[in-house]
């Protein structure tokens, strides 16, 4: 693909630049080289992360603004990397992620198992909270176990890896669909909806969707004895960039210590989903679902 010449503005501005960077003493730039380029590396990181934050093109003198860095040394950087391919330089003269970005994020992305990522984290987060954590996904209409890490204690869960329960009887279960148009989780609910042996889960679908949606909006879902007597879980969603529920963590404790209380358990699970969905590279856009 044939490159485009850069605008006479961005031209003059990169010439003024260079003769900023040339007026600096010699004896100066040679001593602090590895500093330099240090320096360089990060804000050009910057420039990155600034831009993502955004989610919008910028110009030069925003992309300053946003670092809290000199205009000169930004456009200079900026001038670099839009040459390198790492950032793209719109007709309105606005700086986005270029191309090849794109080919690293692919690259990474296809290195990582997420489910290996799962893993690590949940064998953390059992550890601090002294309780079972499993890993749930979503399979034929069934919330199934993927990963479990039991607690030191004596309370002992029925669900193993791969068991599979009905969505309606279990936190998980809500988040994995909550996603979902309106019209499609009713529709799921519908279909899946089972009765629970407590006889306590709801089965209603337009019920079971509203709960489903208000739960991935507040990222937690809480069940307290609805599935089996005397058990209580607290899930989060691992949300990929899109804001689908991918998989679950959730916490599975005895019904009667949920009831003292659940608040430091509920911001341990949505610390470890959260940070699962940033080593992965995944960030939810704060949307509703679809109606």
């Amino acid at each position: 693909m044939a490159r485009t010449s850069r605008p006479q503005q961005s031209a003059t501005a990169d010439a003024a630049a260079e003769s900023t960077r040339s007026a600096e003493a010699p004896a100066a730039a040679e001593t602090a080289a590895p500093r330099t380029r240090t320096s360089a590396l990060d804000r050009a990181v910057q420039i990155v992360d600034a831009l993502q934050q955004a989610n919008r093109p910028a110009t030069a003198y925003e992309v300053a603004r946003m670092v809290g860095a000199p205009l000169s040394t930004v456009y200079s950087i900026i001038n670099d990397m839009v040459e390198k391919n790492l950032l793209a330089r719109r007709l309105d003269g606005g700086i986005w992620l270029g191309s090849r970005l794109y080919g690293y994020g692919l690259t990474y992305a296809s290195s990582l198992d997420y489910l290996a990522v799962a893993h690590e984290e949940m064998q953390r987060l059992s550890a601090e909270v002294e309780e079972t954590v499993q890993v749930c996904g979503l399979e034929d209409g069934m919330m199934v176990v993927q990963q479990m890490a039991e607690g030191p204690g004596h309370f002992r869960v029925t669900s193993r890896v791969g068991s599979r329960v009905p969505l309606n009887w279990t936190a998980s279960g809500r988040l994995l669909v909550g996603h979902l148009p309106d019209a499609e989780r009713i529709a799921f609910f519908a279909q899946h909806a089972q009765s629970s042996p407590t006889g306590r889960a709801e089965t209603r679908p337009e019920v079971l969707a509203a709960i489903a949606r208000e739960a991935l909006q507040a990222r937690l879902s809480i069940q307290i004895g609805e599935s089996d007597a005397s058990v209580a879980c607290l899930a989060a969603p691992v949300l990929d960039n899109t804001g689908a529920c991918v998989f679950t963590i959730s916490i599975v404790m005895p019904e009667a210590k949920a009831e003292l209380g659940t608040e430091r358990f509920a911001q341990a699970v949505q610390s470890v989903a959260a940070r699962i969905e940033a080593r992965l590279g995944w960030r939810h856009h704060d949307q509703e679902p679809a109606a």
